[in-house]
């Protein structure tokens, strides 16, 4: 089964560290540690940066457990790369839309929800092959986004360049 540590540790890399980010057209607006204050306004983290402090980091490390990888089922995938990729694009792109990536890869019904149909689906799928066929649906994930907002099109690059990050 999958570990959430080492999963955590490549993502919060990914995200940029622990660091405050404002970036200019980014929807999610002000970050800490790729935490958006727009989606996650209650945040207890918030309070610290408002204080000017940092906010501890086993705060930061239980919101993503709670929030993505648990969702996304990490504990209960059999294989680390593939719970890497499901978590890293839970954390990027909202947990129902990439569940119903893996749910289309995997041939289940994409209804965003990560059962226990789709983790059987998951387990039993070829990891190479998963984690190719969900690589190439994020890419045109992201590409359908810059297509209906070309604002966001100076992301894209970015947002390749995490998809080839979180293979091994």
């Amino acid at each position: 089964m999958a570990s959430f540590l080492p999963a955590y540790e490549r993502v919060i890399v990914l995200e940029g560290g622990y660091t405050l980010h404002n970036v200019k057209d980014d929807r999610g607006g002000q970050t800490y540690a790729g935490i958006s204050r727009k989606y996650w306004p209650t945040w207890a983290g918030w309070q610290y940066i408002d204080r000017g402090e940092i906010p501890p980091t086993p705060l930061v490390r239980e919101f993503y457990r709670e929030n993505f990888w648990n969702v996304v089922r990490g504990d209960e995938i059999e294989n680390q790369d593939v719970a890497l990729s499901i978590y890293s694009s839970a954390v990027n792109i909202d947990t129902k839309v990439a569940t119903r990536l893996v749910q289309v890869v995997v041939g289940t019904t994409p209804d965003g929800d990560f059962g226990p149909r789709t983790l059987a689906a998951l387990n039993a799928f070829n990891p190479a092959l998963f984690l190719a066929r969900l690589s190439i649906a994020k890419v045109a994930r992201y590409a359908e986004i810059v297509r209906r907002d070309r604002s966001q099109g100076k992301f894209l690059l970015g947002w390749i360049s995490r998809v080839l990050k979180e293979s091994p």
